[in-house]
């Protein structure tokens, strides 16, 4: 699906033809599916209304008006029934209902980065609150949303949470200005806290591997520190040094070479697809000898958010690699080799790292920096892919097919399917 406006087009994946045209009452700012691929939300934040559209049944629709309350965020619970509404200021989450048309209230929800968090098999729903100027955690049943368990927590100003992929623990990790991470059971119980370090900038991200072994916690400091999920101890940390040194370390580094145009081709004025070939450069990757110096950028320290620190990092779904950037070096990923912990690859750009994810059928990394191209990594070894699109196409964010076989590319105004063949095993 995807919206140009007030329009929202609904393609096959395929063919890319549209199978569904749909006109909302006004400008779509963000879209979601529900769990079932039946019906997408559209919801329109300005006007403080959501509407619903069936794929089924397409003269079916739905409206929802939070009216003077307004809309900050609205999103699907995990059977693709119920959404949840936030209200301007956070003053509530109101859970509506598609079946029954009932309408159920969550009181003083916390306006934070990640404040509800679902379990993977969709039973249960964890709101982060504040009220009295504490932090609580309430966690619902989400067949009826009944409250199964409130519990304050042990922060100064809850940032974040988020559920391990089995759905038995929920991290929760404090502001950045205090390096806290705490986890707890199902029932509210506190199982474990972990602090690194104090009187220092703290947590910048943090992520659970699929198999609910390992929790991955990025720092400001520009490391990265894996606890497991028996003692909730650290087991390792990762460094990442301007200076690659380890010989055992692969470093890919991205080189542009200018396009050969055979002369007997040349024609003026040239075609269009000529043109932009000649004047499209094309990169490929070269293994670079150890050590590596990487661009390192210090960041400005007297600004808010500074770009320093561990900013993105996501596991494999094998649970084999953990990919990171470290904002400091903007243009590197970093790969780790979970089972021998240590630095397996170093990806070195021309460009800044915008976005990368993990096939989910595969460890195979797409990467992307901002230009028309897109980068792939396999323990196999690493390809550079120009996109065949006319005019300036910079891909900012990328985003997987659950089968593995295709992805989206999206740039500020425009997208493209990429299409990966295969191989026959």
């Amino acid at each position: 699906a995807s919206c140009m406006q007030y329009r929202l087009a609904v393609r096959d994946v395929k063919t890319l033809q549209i199978l569904q045209l749909y006109t909302c009452l006004d400008q779509i700012q963000y879209i979601e599916w529900s769990s079932d691929s039946l019906f997408i939300l559209c919801a329109m934040y300005k006007r403080g209304i959501v509407q619903v559209w069936s794929l089924e049944q397409p003269d079916w629709h739905c409206k929802i008006d939070e009216g003077s309350a307004g809309l900050v965020a609205s999103c699907w619970s995990p059977d693709g029934r119920h959404i949840l509404n936030t209200t301007e200021f956070h003053l509530r989450i109101t859970v509506w209902s598609l079946c029954t048309k009932s309408v159920s209230y969550i009181k003083y929800p916390k306006a934070c980065q990640q404040g509800i968090a679902f379990t993977k098999d969709g039973r249960y729903m964890a709101v982060a609150e504040r009220r009295d100027c504490k932090d609580f955690i309430s966690i619902f049943v989400c067949s009826d949303w009944q409250l199964l368990r409130h519990f304050d927590t042990e922060t100064q100003d809850l940032f974040g949470i988020e559920w391990a992929p089995n759905g038995c623990v929920l991290a929760v990790w404090d502001t950045c200005l205090e390096y806290k991470i705490l986890l707890y059971s199902l029932d509210g119980r506190l199982l474990s806290t972990y602090r690194a370090y104090e009187w220092s900038l703290g947590i910048k991200s943090i992520a659970w591997s699929p198999s609910s072994q390992f929790l991955a916690i990025g720092s400001y400091d520009e490391k990265v520190r894996i606890l497991n999920h028996v003692t909730w101890k650290k087991i390792t940390e990762f460094e990442h040094p301007a200076t690659i040194a380890n010989t055992k370390t692969i470093v890919y580094k991205e080189v542009e070479k200018s396009p050969s145009v055979e002369t007997e081709r040349l024609s003026f004025p040239p075609t269009r697809a000529l043109a932009s070939s000649l004047f499209s450069t094309q990169s490929k990757y070269d293994i670079s000898q150890v050590p590596v110096s990487l661009q390192y950028i210090k960041p400005v320290a007297d600004r808010a958010n500074p770009k320093m620190g561990i900013g993105m990092l996501a596991f494999s779904q094998d649970n084999c690699f953990l990919a990171t950037k470290n904002d400091n070096i903007p243009n590197a990923v970093w790969i780790w080799d979970i089972q021998k912990l240590k630095l397996f690859v170093v990806l070195e750009q021309l460009c800044a790292i915008q976005s990368f994810q993990w096939d989910p059928r595969q460890p195979r990394l797409a990467v992307c920096t901002g230009n028309s191209k897109v980068y792939l990594w396999s323990p196999a070894g690493c390809v550079s892919v120009q996109v065949p699109m006319e005019g300036d196409f910079q891909i900012v964010s990328l985003s997987w097919h659950s089968s593995g076989d295709s992805m989206v590319l999206l740039s500020k105004d425009n997208f493209c399917v990429c299409y990966l063949e295969r191989e026959e095993v």
